[in-house]
């Protein structure tokens, strides 16, 4: 009689092994900060919406922080040569053999697809609630969206007006991703990073 093989769960870095990493990776210490503050902030959002809605399955707590602690493991060397920090964040942990983290940073930046059903159902993946939880932390201090969006066009913009539009373009839909986020949790937006 054959028997199924069955897939083996996913593997998903602990805090140990994400803190070792960010040091095999040379992260900085502003962001290795930066990432810390995140990883709150989308475990804020996971708990919030895990109490407000009990029986509605959400994102798996380990992965959501792996992912914000991970999330910009390429951006020190990505510094100096310009290259595309999700990307090749997304790279390392797919090396390391951590795909699912993967996929949460090379989504970290821009969001694709914007799941509107899902997001009106209270239902938000790892990758959401880390993408989120970035847009909303300037260095190590909680922002809004807006402030957040007046930095990286004056960090990244580059007086590029197409450039700028753009971001600007991403920013709208990370704001209706907030305002479809937290019509599922117990506070507000402003209250985010309030513990």
């Amino acid at each position: 009689m054959a028997t199924m093989a069955t897939a083996a769960p996913p593997r998903i870095p602990g805090l140990h092994e994400c803190l070792l990493l960010m040091e095999q990776y040379g992260m900085l210490s502003n962001i290795r900060r930066h990432s810390l503050v995140v990883a709150r902030l989308a475990i804020q959002l996971l708990e919030g919406l895990c109490a407000m809605q009990p029986n509605n399955p959400q994102a798996a707590k380990e992965l959501v922080l792996a992912g914000a602690l991970l999330h910009d493991i390429a951006k020190t060397p990505c510094l100096h040569s310009r290259c595309d920090h999700a990307q090749v964040g997304a790279e390392i942990c797919h090396k390391e053999g951590y795909p699912e983290v993967a996929a949460i940073v090379a989504q970290h930046v821009r969001l694709s697809p914007f799941a509107t059903q899902r997001y009106e159902a209270g239902q938000f993946a790892a990758m959401e609630l880390v993408h989120y939880a970035d847009k909303r932390v300037r260095h190590h201090g909680v922002v809004s969206l807006d402030e957040r969006l007046e930095y990286i066009i004056e960090r990244y913009g580059n007086n590029n007006p197409e450039r700028c539009q753009a971001i600007e373009r991403h920013f709208q839909r990370c704001g209706r991703l907030e305002h479809l986020l937290f019509r599922w949790l117990p506070f507000a937006p402003e209250e985010l990073g309030i513990f």
